[in-house]
C-alpha cells in the first residue's frame, strides 16, 4: 500500500529543512520559496477539501486553510518585492511541491469519509512539522529581520491550525 509514502511526503520534504549544514541554514531567499511552496501545498489541498467533502467541519476547515495559507503567500510575496529578494527553489522547496501534487494525487479518487480522514490527518502531520521547521529552521535561519518577523507572526496561525485540524480529526468516523 503507497499511502503511507504519499501522506508523508510533504511532511518529509518539510523536515528536510532540518538536513542543512550543521553551521548554515536556508538564506532568506531559499526560507522564501519554502514558505511559498509549504503554503501553495496546503491552498490546493484545501481547495480539493472544499470541493470534495460533504462534512460541513471539513469544508470549513478547508475554507480557513485556503484563506489563511492565501494571506501568510501574499505577505510572504508582498515583503519579499519589498526587500527586492527573489524566492530561490531549493530541495526542501522542490520536494514540498513534489509532496503537494503526490497529495492532491492521492487524495483526488476517495470519496466521503476516506477522503475527510485522508485530508485532516495530513493536515495534522503537515501543521506539527511546519511547525517544527519553523522552530528549528526556517526563524532561526533568518538573517532578514522583517522576514524573520512574518515567520514568528504566522506561527500562532499554524499552532491555531494544527488545533483545529485535531479538533476535526477527533470529530470524523475511522473510515472503513
Amino acid at each position: 500500500m503507497k499511502s503511507a509514502r504519499w501522506f508523508l511526503l510533504p511532511a518529509l520534504a518539510l523536515a528536510s529543512a532540518f538536513a542543512w549544514a550543521q553551521g548554515s541554514g536556508p538564506t532568506d531567499p531559499q526560507i522564501a520559496a519554502i514558505v511559498v511552496a509549504a503554503n501553495q501545498a496546503d491552498i490546493d489541498a484545501g481547495k480539493l477539501a472544499e470541493s470534495k467533502t460533504h462534512s460541513k467541519d471539513v469544508k470549513a476547515f478547508a475554507q480557513q486553510m485556503v484563506t489563511d495559507h492565501t494571506g501568510v503567500n501574499k505577505a510572504a510575496a508582498d515583503l519579499v518585492h519589498k526587500l527586492g529578494v527573489t524566492p530561490e527553489a531549493n530541495p526542501t522547496s522542490d520536494s514540498l511541491k513534489q509532496g503537494g501534487a503526490e497529495n492532491i494525487a492521492n487524495l483526488k479518487p476517495l470519496q466521503g469519509a476516506k477522503f475527510d480522514r485522508a485530508y485532516i490527518d495530513h493536515e495534522v502531520t503537515y501543521h506539527q512539522t511546519v511547525i517544527d521547521a519553523l522552530d528549528k529552521t526556517l526563524i532561526p535561519s533568518a538573517q532578514n529581520a522583517e522576514l524573520k518577523a512574518l515567520l514568528v507572526k504566522v506561527r500562532p496561525a499554524f499552532v491555531a491550525h494544527l488545533e483545529h485540524a485535531k479538533m476535526v480529526q477527533s470529530s470524523l468516523p475511522q473510515a472503513q
